[in-house]
């Protein structure tokens, strides 16, 4: 009873002095490790920690230091889930929760993982290069959505039923995106949307039942998505050289809402002209009049928009429907300076990288070969110059296919497509990273910096 006086009574003095105790420290009551049922090189580690904020993962070879962290979760009701990425194969570790609280932290008890094998079709890599930039590559590959690090070593896989088709991407929300081929091509193919560890969270499409393209995606963190949709329609081009009954296919770009509203919707038969195409395009009895195949969003709001049937980059008024600006091909409409004829055709990976600056692969356009081209543009003038030009060596075509991704420090990551190449340029047009031998068809080779939110901070 004395010591309940005395303690009551310190209690009281240290009110009564202005100090109160400090929060209690965060306990580590209880963890657990369980493998990625989805890829063997990932993990979740659930917690339940008293007295947290946050509880993250410290993990090591087994034997060895736990030289390794994943980022901090934020706990809820007195739990969390960390995932583990990157791991290696047939490896052992060891791991153990770290919370924090307070200002304090406290350790839980240590865990063990060994990590399963491959599987026997996952394509295999090997990469090099003197001085590549940080974090990973992201593409598609056989039935997977692949990302390898600058070693060409596959460190996340996430394998689709029928593939992911050619394009799988990460966006600025955290996710990564396909829209993966069903095995009736005559029904609607939906886009998907995987999270880090493997999980589809949502399906969408296009709205009047039209068929998403699976070239580009705008994923907005909103919810909200801008996509391109194949639009069918039976034209006479009988008096044009072509069929009476001409089945003429266009790109439509819509903007989409998380509900599914219809925000914003663009046809090309409201805006151009089948005698945009070039005549001999258009002669059979299906035609591929526009084939839009990448988008961006500009500084001031508009859509650029990359038609490859058309070799032309469109500009187009997000508010009204618009056509502000179209650059190349037949209605070209700009001055090319510097860079002789018209300088792009064919082209694929449309990229802004700066206001009034445009990155892309020019597929055709180059007798050497496909090289990826930068240029910046003057919009009131209609005047253009390239600025900068890279190319494999030796010389590669890649007839359709491929992409670019401006990268800090002026540097340029380049797919050629069918061509089986990809690298990365420096400002000076130097290869600094490459996959060794043929890649395969990489529609779209893209860096992340982190497994754990990729996309995130990073340019499309």
């Amino acid at each position: 009873m004395a010591r309940a006086v005395v303690l009551l009574v310190a209690i009281g003095c240290s009110i009564d002095d202005g100090v109160r105790p400090g929060p209690p420290p965060p306990v580590v009551v209880a963890s657990a490790v369980t493998a990625n049922p989805d890829n063997v090189l990932a993990a979740v580690v659930t917690a339940r920690a008293r007295f947290a904020d946050s509880v993250a993962v410290g993990y090591g070879l087994a034997g060895a230091a736990l030289d390794s962290a994943t980022p901090a979760v934020t706990t809820l009701a007195n739990s969390a889930a960390v995932p583990l990425f990157g791991l290696a194969p047939e490896t052992r570790y060891m791991l153990r929760v770290v919370a924090y609280g307070g200002g304090q932290v406290a350790g839980g008890d240590t865990l063990t993982l060994t990590t399963g094998a491959l599987p026997a079709e996952l394509p295999r890599y090997v990469a090099s290069g003197s001085d590549p930039s940080p974090g990973y590559v992201v593409f598609a590959a056989a039935l997977y959505g692949l990302v390898i690090d600058n070693t060409g070593r596959v460190v996340w896989y996430h394998r689709f039923l029928n593939g992911p088709g050619l394009n799988f991407e990460a966006e600025p929300t955290g996710r990564y995106y396909a829209r993966p081929p069903t095995p009736d091509r005559t029904d609607l193919e939906p886009w998907v949307e995987i999270d880090p560890l493997g999980n589809v969270t949502r399906t969408f499409g296009c709205a009047g039942g039209l068929q998403p393209r699976f070239h580009d995606l705008i994923a907005e963190l909103d919810g909200s998505y801008w996509v391109m949709c194949d639009e069918m329609r039976t034209m006479d081009l009988s008096g044009l050289g072509g069929v009476a009954n001409a089945q003429v296919m266009g790109t439509v770009v819509q903007h989409i809402s998380s509900a599914g509203e219809l925000l914003f919707r663009w046809s090309p038969f409201d805006h151009f002209d089948i005698t945009d195409l070039d005549p001999a395009s258009r002669t059979g009895a299906n035609v591929n009049w526009t084939h839009g195949n990448s988008l961006d969003l500009d500084s001031d709001g508009n859509l650029i928009v990359s038609f490859r049937s058309l070799s032309e980059i469109t500009k187009i008024d997000t508010r009204t429907g618009a056509v502000l600006w179209r650059m190349g091909g037949l209605k070209n409409q700009f001055t090319f300076q510097d860079a002789g004829a018209l300088a792009f055709s064919f082209q694929h990976g449309v990229r802004l990288t700066a206001p009034d600056h445009l990155l892309l692969l020019d597929n055709l356009g180059d007798p050497s070969g496909s090289r990826a081209e930068r240029y910046e543009y003057d919009a009131p003038l209609r005047t253009a110059r390239q600025t900068g030009s890279y190319g494999s060596s030796p010389a590669v075509t890649a007839a359709l296919g491929g992409s670019t991704q401006d990268l800090p420090g002026g540097r340029t990551l380049v797919s050629f497509g069918p061509a089986g190449r990809v690298e990365e340029y420096d400002a000076s047009g130097q290869v600094v990273w490459r996959i060794e031998g043929n890649a395969g068809y990489v529609f779209r080779a893209q860096r992340i910096r982190s497994l754990y939110r990729p996309g995130v901070g990073s340019p499309r």
